[in-house]
């Protein structure tokens, strides 16, 4: 008989602790650790505390028994934000992906998405990351996200994440292009209540993004399920063609027939969820990982 694990919440691991409990035990190797003091030039200059690893651990390690490269995001500083040496160590990690060629590439998301103190370095530097997943895709190395933290993954970070092979999502994990906080500040609260957390979770969260076919795997706030999830997609290749394309174009333009005008917030998701099949729908905040599952199954 397996002996049963006791659960540890990967929303409330630092990025480090998760790359421990998700890896084999002792296998990740840090490129640019915190002793060789990489930071970010130009927080210093405006004075804002730095961190040496710029609020990202890079390097190579294994999985499963299969090797792979992985970064970890540091949502603690910054809020995980992208700036000009934090996405050059992205690109990095990938440009040698391409010449080491590991089984994967592993993203351990936890942003809030470019880091404003950086502005346009920081948008330059997320556009390379990624141009870079592509090109790893494009070798026919898979890249995988993996989301569930306090800060989930927004802005830039979102839009990378949605440029990868394959997303492993939990049920407080949140995706989108523009946070909450953002769209709040930009359109106002009528638009959206970046304070409801309901509202919050129904329009970003882990179980809609599944749902709606914007994340492949939902699983619970554990570091076992993700790491079981992790592996089983170790293979997943899905190569960027014509065709996908299209195919993705077409999903967002029928998601979009199925949403009446004039529908609010508290509307919008849950009728969503109807029109595409989900039974049920208006129980599903409420629901728990598994039954979630059992509702889009049937």
């Amino acid at each position: 008989m397996t002996a049963m694990t006791t659960p540890i919440s990967w929303a409330e691991c630092s990025a480090r602790e998760r790359l421990a409990r998700l890896l084999d035990a002792g296998s990740f190797h840090e490129w640019l650790p915190p002793a060789e003091r990489v930071s970010s030039p130009h927080l210093a200059q405006l004075g804002v505390p730095s961190a040496f690893d710029d609020g990202v651990a890079v390097g190579r390690a294994t999985l499963g028994g299969r090797p792979v490269f992985v970064a970890a995001q540091e949502g603690a500083f910054t809020g995980g934000g992208v700036g000009e040496v934090h996405g050059a160590k992205l690109v990095g990690l990938l440009r040698r992906a391409l010449r080491d060629r590991p089984d994967a590439v592993l993203l351990l998301a936890d942003s809030g998405g470019v880091r404003l103190h950086e502005a346009n370095a920081g948008l330059i530097a997320v556009s390379e990351v990624m141009r870079a997943v592509l090109d790893v895709r494009a070798a026919g190395i898979p890249v995988i996200t993996l989301i569930g933290s306090a800060n989930g993954c927004f802005g830039g970070m979102g839009i990378v994440a949605r440029c990868t092979d394959f997303i492993v999502m939990s049920d407080v994990g949140r995706l989108a292009m523009s946070g909450p906080e953002v769209i709040e500040a930009s359109h106002g609260v009528e638009e959206f209540d970046a304070r409801d957390r309901a509202l919050v979770w129904r329009t970003t969260g882990g179980k809609h993004r599944w749902l709606s076919g914007d994340c492949d795997v939902l699983v619970e706030d554990d570091v076992h399920a993700f790491r079981a999830a992790a592996i089983a997609a170790l293979d997943e290749r899905r190569p960027v063609t014509l065709e996908s394309l299209r195919a993705e174009h077409l999903q967002l333009a029928r998601r979009l027939e199925l949403l009446p005008a004039g529908l609010d917030g508290d509307e919008e998701a849950v009728t969503l969820w109807r029109s595409l099949g989900v039974q049920q729908a208006e129980r599903v905040p409420a629901l728990d990982v598994d039954d979630v599952l059992a509702l889009r199954a049937a």
